[in-house]
């Protein structure tokens, strides 16, 4: 219900949120419009369809709005074919060819990779280091995402490749009008942005080329999938095509997963009994040893901690582009606004999740009595329907994998700091997170 008009702490934070431009855009904003408002805010140019209801709709009627113009910004840096930018039969074909050596089957296969990646790092921590453990696990995700999807070979550069790809995100984060504004005024971070392009560019078309003249390696799955995998002449990848789909898997490798990551160990290292309880669960399902893609199904309460992570600290908002006029609520949304959307919102709803800011990964154990099963509508990490994330059976897999060997090997401890999530993509934390090795 919405609150009556005595509330003029909630009806001046409405009316605020009415009046920012979308860089201002908060989840707390959202949600306070929502409280006031329900599923549906107009804000200039921008309609937010927030909530249950609203996911509904949108998930089930993708047919109303295109991707490529709301992401326009983001082209000259990520790349105008990625699957985020695709629309119609170009994604379709594009995806279906991408989606390949990222299918559940296929990433089973990656979990070695995945652990070793893992221990590699993890067992030269001693007690009574310091360190920022995002920073950390962004290098290791991301290497573990070249080695898995592109080879070894490429793994070993994975210094150079996380410093163009640190350079590109921390402009790509910003919504894509902010992007088209600094394009415009060539900004020297702009500028900047465009050279760590050039040099990545050069370096992935070099192992196109190596690839199309056949001197594929045998654990580049997805580099060969990529410029070979067509079924017909017609249905073949470019190389910008290629190109494109490489970058924004490194992209999502290094920066989405990581700050998952960085939410998980912190929500174990915050809440009470939480750490313990995980690191018990991996000593009676492992033991000693490393875990196999079939031990992950047993790893119940680790689960719960990856999906806690990713209901907690999802994206604050995704965008579409409203291709259609369509009408929604008793209101009408005309053709060329920009759709604004919450997982955010809706993961912090009380009446969809009891204890709804708790870090609780009880709750997604099926045998458990909190246990309820979810739908799309209010578990959306990774969005749905034809444009849900490609790489999310790979995310939740490196997720669960390098925490079990984290908790195998280590204790950590969570010293004083000021800790805040930043970004509306991707929420990472604004100041890192630093760890205490203890054990």
């Amino acid at each position: 219900m919405p609150p009556t008009s005595g509330d003029t702490s909630i009806t001046r934070s409405v009316e605020r949120f009415r009046g920012r431009t979308p860089k201002n855009f908060s989840g707390e904003a959202l949600l306070t419009a929502y409280r006031w408002r329900g599923p549906i805010t107009f804000t200039g140019n921008y309609v937010c369809l927030v909530g249950p209801e609203a996911n509904r709709f949108v998930f089930a009627n993708s047919e109303l709005f295109r991707w490529r113009e709301a992401f326009e910004g983001w082209i000259p840096l990520q790349g105008g074919t990625t699957l985020i930018v695709s629309d119609g039969a170009e994604h379709r074909r594009r995806r279906r060819l991408v989606q390949p050596p990222l299918h559940h089957r296929q990433v089973e296969n990656y979990v070695a990779i995945i652990a070793e990646t893992a221990d590699v790092a993890i067992e030269q921590w001693r007690p009574g280091q310091r360190f920022d453990i995002h920073q950390t696990f962004a290098s290791l995700l991301l290497r573990s995402t070249l080695h898995s999807l592109f080879g070894r070979r490429i793994a070993e550069d994975e210094p150079f490749f996380e410093e163009q790809i640190h350079i590109l995100l921390n402009l790509l984060t910003n919504l894509p009008a902010v992007l088209t504004a600094k394009r415009r005024l060539g900004t020297s971070q702009w500028r900047s942005a465009m050279a760590a392009r050039d040099r990545l560019d050069e370096r992935v078309y070099a192992e196109i080329d190596r690839v199309r003249r056949g001197a594929a390696d045998t654990d580049d799955a997805m580099l060969t999938s990529l410029v070979h995998g067509a079924e017909a002449p017609g249905d073949a990848l470019s190389d910008s095509e290629v190109r494109d789909q490489m970058v924004s898997m490194m992209m999502g490798g290094y920066e989405n997963t990581t700050t998952v990551m960085a939410w998980a160990i912190y929500g174990m290292l915050s809440n009470p009994g939480v750490w313990d309880h995980a690191a018990a669960e991996v000593r009676d399902v492992l033991g000693d040893r490393r875990p196999a893609a079939t031990d992950l199904s047993q790893l119940t309460y680790l689960k719960g901690v990856v999906h806690e992570a990713l209901r907690l600290y999802s994206s604050v908002l995704s965008l579409r582009y409203v291709a259609h006029e369509f009408e929604f609520g008793g209101r009408r949304v005309k053709q060329g606004s920009t759709l604004v959307f919450s997982p955010y919102v809706t993961h912090r709803l009380p009446e969809l999740w009891p204890d709804s800011l708790a870090f609780r990964p009880q709750r997604w154990d099926p045998a458990g009595p909190e246990y309820q099963k979810r739908g799309v509508d209010q578990f959306l990490p990774f969005a749905a329907g034809p444009h849900r994330c490609v790489g999310a059976d790979l995310a939740t897999t490196q997720l669960t994998v390098m925490l079990a060997r984290l908790l195998a090997q280590r204790s950590l401890y969570l010293p004083e700091q000021r800790i805040r999530p930043t970004r509306l993509a991707g929420m990472r934390p604004a100041h890192g997170l630093l760890v205490d090795v203890v054990g």
